[in-house]
């Protein structure tokens, strides 16, 4: 009853409930007959407040000691031994991090180059554009697709260094060529 093992207390109780309580206290008779099962050990039962397990009572002295601070959940109370852990982890990542090599980010740009009208040379604006050359500028594959009235543009690809070239530069690049370049759209953009 006082305890999470039976006691004198519990062997007492049960001599003075004397029989198995009624089925509308299920507790009880749960207890009673937990307590039956003893039979002839009920007699060596401890005192009420003994334990047969004396580190318990160590382990519940050490929880109950005043010196214990409260704050501290995980019961922690060493902020050197915790930050000294915290260096050493935080060394390990960034020699980790060192020896990485940082990949390239790179896209694939698709852009379209339309001319001022049908008469004007297409092979000339793509040999306009591949003229284009830039540290992280690679040209790729490259068609021409029907616009309207005859007109076709030019569509093509290349692959760009992120940190290197940007879409605005490309534009403009192509855009010098005003004699045969109307306008420069950008048809499709993928990051690698």
């Amino acid at each position: 009853m006082l305890q999470f093992q039976p006691t004198q207390a519990d062997a007492s109780t049960y001599i003075a409930v004397g029989k198995l309580p009624s089925s509308s206290f299920g507790n009880v008779g749960r207890w009673y007959r937990h307590i039956d099962s003893f039979g002839a050990e009920r007699k060596q039962f401890p005192a009420p407040g003994k334990s047969d397990h004396p580190e318990a009572k160590v382990a519940v002295d050490k929880c109950a000691s005043p010196t214990d601070n409260e704050d501290d959940l995980f019961g922690s109370d060493d902020d050197e031994e915790y930050e000294k852990l915290r260096s050493e982890r935080q060394a390990v990542y960034e020699a980790k991090k060192a020896n990485k090599t940082v990949p390239v980010a790179k896209s694939t740009i698709v852009l379209d180059v339309k001319p001022w009208d049908d008469e004007t040379n297409m092979a000339d604006i793509e040999t306009a554009v591949r003229s284009i050359q830039a540290d992280g500028l690679l040209w790729g594959a490259s068609k021409l697709v029907p616009l309207a009235y005859g007109i076709k543009k030019l569509q093509i690809g290349c692959v760009v260094e992120d940190d290197k070239i940007g879409t605005d530069m490309l534009e403009e690049e192509i855009m010098k060529f005003d004699d045969l370049v109307q306008s420069v759209d950008i048809a499709a953009f993928n990051k690698l």
